[in-house]
């Protein structure tokens, strides 16, 4: 494990895709917390108006080293297998970036709207410490 992803636990979106990653990737390469969890949060330096700005990756061998919304969506994207190819494609394309970075921008002020609101926080199977403080559910 080497890298923390930090994930909204009440979006419907950001839990799917979640899922989807932790199928991929069965957690081999990424640990997963949720924004929710303050306490575990508080320990990387990471407050609520940090996790307003979108998800968050951090490098796991060196917690300084962190990506934060469409730059995580990116380098996760990057760090599965051959995923550097298409990432490397996206960002050789004039404009993508720029309007990767808008699309992500929209899409993360209002996931409630878009993709509703989870009643119960979600919580990976794949926890940043291996002792999950609730079920996965």
């Amino acid at each position: 494990m080497n890298y923390y992803v930090i994930y909204d636990g009440n979006c419907n979106l950001c839990v799917t895709l979640v899922q989807l990653l932790e199928t991929l990737d069965q957690g081999k390469l990424f640990r997963y917390v949720s924004m929710q969890d303050e306490e575990t949060l508080c320990q990387w330096g990471i407050t609520s108006t940090d996790c307003q700005q979108g998800m968050i990756l951090i490098d796991g061998n060196a917690i300084e080293r962190r990506w934060q919304g469409s730059n995580a969506a990116e380098e996760i994207g990057r760090l599965l297998p051959l995923g550097s190819i298409f990432v490397d494609a996206y960002r050789m394309l004039p404009g993508m970036k720029w309007a990767g970075d808008r699309f992500y921008e929209q899409i993360r002020d209002h996931r409630y709207t878009l993709f509703g609101k989870r009643y119960q926080t979600y919580q990976s199977a794949y926890c940043v410490d291996g002792i999950c403080k609730t079920n996965h559910q």
